[in-house]
């Protein structure tokens, strides 16, 4: 009768009031977590109470218009010829942990670095030390704290950093019975857990940053390290933080 065609004709979409509630708390979790993407969010989101999948968390993103991270490439490994990877794989907790340093600045312009201390089958970060200068004493001392009221593990890797190669360091490290991984000089991809590990940091926090001065930057650090261990959802642990607050509150009782 109006001469239209059908294919014209559109029922007005109506959204309920759940999915305006949703939508809200995407809208809120993709603002706090900018770097994160609409997988963790999800996770985030269930661990809230919300029965929802990723691909409906996906949908209202996109409506949202909300930007979802492009996928990184996956970098190759380092095979021997007999196909068996030189990089020793972690088999449990504390088997194998990595320790690696980040630059960043204070905005004087004062340089300052990070040591970050990683279980790389548990993906956990045992500990961040942030300071001016950082000597190999500092990275006994470091490591002398976590063995005490963790446990000793039974290899840790590092890159050829005159810390970590450091005579007294190799030494008290082999008197300990902890043997000592050094990765080849310019491979990074050998360490590749603490690199992943620092990468997150460097673009979820120093990046989004302004540190004024040393000590703020050790509040916000140390603020990051702990939501990373007890709240970000990590995607080679099932979308589960590495260290869940529950599980630590259970373990000190």
């Amino acid at each position: 009768m109006l001469g239209q065609a059908r294919n014209t004709q559109r029922r007005s979409h109506e959204t309920s009031p759940e999915e305006l509630r949703l939508a809200a708390d995407i809208t809120t979790l993709a603002t706090r977590y900018g770097r994160y993407g609409y997988r963790r969010i999800t996770a985030l989101l269930q661990d809230k109470g919300w029965q929802v999948n990723h691909k409906r968390v996906e949908r209202i993103w996109r409506q949202e218009g909300l930007k979802v991270p492009q996928k990184q490439p996956k970098r190759g490994r380092l095979w021997l010829n007999d196909g068996s990877c030189i990089r020793l794989r972690p088999e449990h907790k504390d088997h194998v942990w990595s320790y690696d340093f980040v630059v960043s600045r204070t905005a004087d312009g004062r340089a300052f670095k990070i040591l970050t201390i990683l279980d790389e089958y548990t993906r956990e970060c045992l500990a961040i030390l942030v300071e001016r200068r950082i000597t190999a004493q500092d990275v006994i001392d470091q490591l002398f704290n976590l063995f005490v009221l963790r446990s000793i593990p039974e290899h840790i890797r590092s890159d050829n950093g005159p810390e970590f190669t450091a005579r007294e360091v190799r030494r008290w490290l082999s008197r300990l019975g902890v043997k000592t991984l050094f990765i080849e000089p310019g491979s990074p991809w050998e360490n590749g857990y603490i690199e992943s590990f620092n990468g997150k940091l460097r673009d979820e926090l120093l990046n989004r940053e302004i540190f004024t001065t040393l000590q703020e930057a050790k509040v916000l650090i140390a603020d990051w390290r702990k939501e990373y261990n007890q709240v970000r959802p990590h995607s080679s642990l099932g979308y589960k933080p590495p260290a869940p607050e529950a599980i630590l509150v259970a373990g000190l009782t």
